[in-house]
């Protein structure tokens, strides 16, 4: 007899209606927390989604989605985790647009015959109230089943009731209508924010001219496959991530790295999808497919960025489930123990009621993401992929700036400038170092082998090819084992002393030497420059007036590292292996809060031991995931811009926390004093929630350059 086999936890992808707030998400994570085999859920506010590993053994998936109804946020199943959410709906046809709609019809239909027929115009009024209530009840209890009994939904509600309870049905009315209108807004001003991230998909064209033999063919763009040739005309977008086989052009690559400047490319270049086509015919292979394409990988990449929240909004998050139970308790002591005392009851219990209302922690839970959200997609559309809001925070308090040399603050352009043999003559010299260089990403690997293709000779082969990095790549070639390597590996593996005059006289004129090595014995030098990035010095003088203190770490040699430092003014670790790297950013750790900005290839410990790793590469794969931000705008000075939308975000956020702590606080005394009453106490709420969602989406105008 054999027994059944478990069934397979399924992966579920949902689009959720109306999860645009942080607390609708800490809502929906309790309530599935409570579920039998339910593993692993995800939200994303940017997507609006919700993907989880479902046991349905244990919890069926209609028991899931029924939970989630009941929550107030129906799930609707997409086909698969990265799937496209529906297209937004407009405000009106959405649950709470016509929920607004309808309790605003019947308040001013109240309003209205309470002066023609006053006796009718209470039951409109309640049944306005009703209405509106009715929903807020149902989400309410839900999430009170879900262990969160004092959601604003409960405090919306109880306030409801109670002044219907007392006879203020007008006021009751205007309460549940101000509230409907606030989640409004609210959800609104989110799918403002999200709306720039989602508009880069939009960026990327639908349809391509595949070419085939002799034909052009117009196919969809998400069917192309990698290594198919595509056509690009002038005045076209690029449909997939490639590289230009034939042509040249400008492109527009703005839409992908926010450089607004077009770049000319040829033969060789890689051109991304979404790039606008400003010249010639371009002729592209296909290196990506649509759905890992770079606009891609950044639209996930920020996607996931709020799963990295911020200190300060994990500390308001504690905070607010803490002072919400807080709130209820004293609003109940204000309707209740003063008419013990002999307080007229009806009085006392209305201020209570209207503490709930103020006490509501809407605006103060969104004062953080909602300005985090905003800063990470305006980030993005200027090339600044931030990934998550703790990245951002951190970067706002860094006080040293650690750069990387080659391919940071130089262009990752180096050329071969002198080549000196010893023992045999410059091809050969050439031959035997790019053979071990094959296959290198280093930029000074790329530059050997660009040196010996204009040779117009064969690429030799080469077996057991390996990198030490930051130190030497070795190969054995033709049968000799050959190492090219740093004059100080040399030093250690060989005997220099016959070249060092000559090593010293190519590094004294900012060059960077390597060192052939043949069966151990030195066979070459080989010498190199890279120039410093037109940027490189407006960049260090941006950080310096930003209080924040440069300084440069590389592997390459002190006299080269010297003439780079002296051209842009500052300070200078030179001849630093990968561990080198890692042990001085603890050391400079010790002084603050340090940012690494590296290649992402050779820096990788670096770029993690920081406390914000910053990698440039240019849409690479390394730059994309290695570090805690990628530019993708080959800029340095994008670094200033970094801590410039950190510190913009970190004020964001303090003039939020203010706006919502300092409107709580005038209505609590003006309440308590009977000055105001329901309609201003929940103004309280929804106004202040207005502000800091207004003030957040200021900055999705964030511009850089002298913006501070």
């Amino acid at each position: 007899m054999t027994s059944a086999r478990p069934a397979t936890p399924t992966e579920l992808d949902y689009f959720v209606e109306g999860m645009d707030c942080p607390s609708c998400v800490r809502r929906i994570e309790g309530a599935l927390d409570r579920l039998p085999g339910a593993h692993g859920a995800r939200t994303n506010l940017t997507r609006q989604s919700l993907t989880l590993t479902l046991d349905e053994t244990r919890t069926s998936r209609s028991t899931l989605e029924a939970t989630l109804r009941d929550l107030g946020h129906p799930a609707h199943a997409l086909g698969g985790p990265g799937a496209a959410p529906p297209a937004p709906r407009a405000w009106y046809r959405t649950a709470q647009g016509r929920l607004v709609l309808t309790t605003g019809a019947l308040l001013g239909a109240a309003a209205l015959l309470g002066q023609l027929l006053p006796t009718l115009a209470p039951w409109l009024y309640g049944a306005a109230t009703l209405l509106g209530a009715a929903p807020l009840a149902r989400k309410a209890l839900a999430a009170a089943r879900a262990g969160d009994p004092f959601s604003i939904n409960t405090l919306v509600t109880l306030a409801a009731v109670g002044a219907l309870l007392i006879g203020e049905q007008a006021e009751a009315a205007v309460v549940v209508f101000l509230f409907a209108v606030g989640e409004l807004l609210e959800g609104v001003a989110v799918g403002r924010a999200r709306s720039g991230i989602q508009a880069l998909a939009a960026l990327a064209p639908k349809t391509a001219l595949l070419l085939r033999g002799d034909r052009v063919l117009e196919v969809p763009a998400d069917a192309l496959k990698v290594g198919q040739t595509v056509q690009v005309q002038p005045g076209g977008r690029v449909p997939a991530d490639g590289t230009i086989l034939d042509g040249q052009s400008s492109l527009d690559d703005s839409p992908v790295t926010g450089e607004s400047v077009p770049v000319h490319k040829g033969p060789g270049d890689a051109v991304y999808a979404g790039s606008v086509n400003a010249g010639g015919v371009l002729r592209v292979r296909v290196d990506r497919e649509a759905s890992d394409n770079t606009i891609a990988r950044i639209i996930h990449m920020v996607e996931q960025a709020e799963a990295s929240r911020a200190p300060v909004a994990r500390f308001i998050d504690r905070f607010s489930r803490v002072y919400t139970p807080i709130v209820v308790l004293v609003a109940a002591l204000t309707a209740f123990v003063p008419p013990l005392l002999g307080a007229p009851l009806t009085e006392w219990v209305y201020r209570g009621v209207a503490l709930l209302l103020i006490g509501c922690p809407c605006a103060l839970v969104l004062s953080v993401p909602a300005a985090i959200t905003s800063a990470v997609s305006a980030g993005a559309r200027r090339g600044l992929l931030i990934k998550g809001g703790a990245a951002l925070e951190a970067l706002g308090n860094v006080r040293t700036a650690a750069f990387d040399k080659t391919g940071t603050l130089t262009a990752g352009h180096p050329q071969v400038t002198d080549v000196t043999g010893i023992g045999l003559d410059d091809a050969a010299v050439l031959t035997l170092a790019a053979a071990a260089e094959q296959g290198s990403s280093h930029p000074l690997g790329r530059a050997l082998l660009a040196a010996h293709a204009a040779l117009g000779t064969p690429l030799h082969a080469a077996q057991d090819a390996r990198a030490l990095p930051g130190q030497a790549a070795l190969a054995r070639v033709d049968g000799a084992d050959v190492a090219v390597g740093s004059p100080r590996y040399a030093r250690e593996h060989a005997d220099l002393s016959a070249a060092e005059a000559r090593v010293a006289q190519l590094e004294d004129q900012g060059k960077t030497v390597v060192v052939l090595l043949v069966d151990g014995a030195v066979r070459g030098l080989i010498a190199l420059r890279d120039e410093p990035r037109p940027d490189a010095q407006a960049a260090i003088q941006d950080l310096r007036a930003l209080g924040v203190t440069p300084v440069m770490l590389t592997g390459d040699n002190d006299r080269t590292g010297q003439a780079v430092a002296r051209t842009l003014g500052l300070e200078l670790h030179a001849q630093l292996l990968p561990e080198d790297k890692l042990r001085l950013i603890r050391d400079l750790q010790r002084q603050g809060g340090v940012v690494m900005i590296g290649d992402g290839i050779n820096d990788a410990p670096a770029l993690a031991a920081a406390d914000v790793g910053v990698a440039m590469g240019g849409g690479t794969d390394v730059a994309l995931e290695t570090a805690h931000v990628a530019l993708l705008r080959p800029q340095v000075r994008a670094a200033a811009d970094l801590i410039r939308l950190s510190r913009a975000t970190m004020r964001v956020i303090r003039q939020n926390v203010a706006f919502a702590v300092g409107l709580k606080l005038v209505f609590l005394i003006t309440t308590l004093l009977g000055l105001t009453g329901l309609w201003p106490a929940v103004l309280s709420d929804t106004g202040a929630t207005a502000l800091v969602t207004a003030n957040a989406l200021r900055l999705l105008r964030f511009r850089g350059g002298e913006q501070d």
